[in-house]
């Protein structure tokens, strides 16, 4: 709130609210949405292989399975053993709308171990599995 002085000596009210902080707080913290929003990262930290022919893939998949450049497999962001998971798979599509899984490798994890977690997907019924690539800028001769 603010005072006006007059000569008259009639002292009124000024019901203006100060804004200026408010925008000053405002901004700041659009500054840090701004920079603080592409650090932000969903499921597991995996270092994709690029890909030229990709299709888009839908903005939040149901089931997805991560396999990191050791061999560690995360399935919806719990760890799950080889051996594990036909039981755990069994359980995520229980919930799930389509019988379709996501499959996030890591670009340094040898292919024979892709594809055995392929076969044991197999083996737990599931015969849709996406392969999620980052895509490649250009074609390289």
């Amino acid at each position: 709130m603010a005072f006006s002085v007059s000569m008259d000596k009639k002292e009124t009210v000024k019901s203006e609210p100060n804004v200026v902080p408010l925008c000053d707080v405002l901004l700041v913290l659009l500054i840090i949405f701004m920079v603080v929003t592409p650090l932000v990262q969903k499921g597991v930290d995996v270092q994709l292989p690029t890909a030229l022919n990709t299709t888009t893939m839908p903005d939040d998949p149901e089931v997805i399975l991560s396999i990191k450049a050791d061999g560690t497999l995360y399935l919806k962001e719990q760890r799950v053993i080889l051996d594990g998971l036909a039981p755990a798979l069994e359980e995520a599509f229980i919930s799930a709308k389509e019988r379709k899984l996501y499959l996030r490798a890591d670009q340094n994890l040898p292919f024979e171990k892709v594809v055995d977690v392929i076969n044991k997907v197999r083996e737990a019924g599931i015969e849709m599995v996406g392969i999620i690539t980052e895509k490649k800028a250009t074609e390289e001769t």
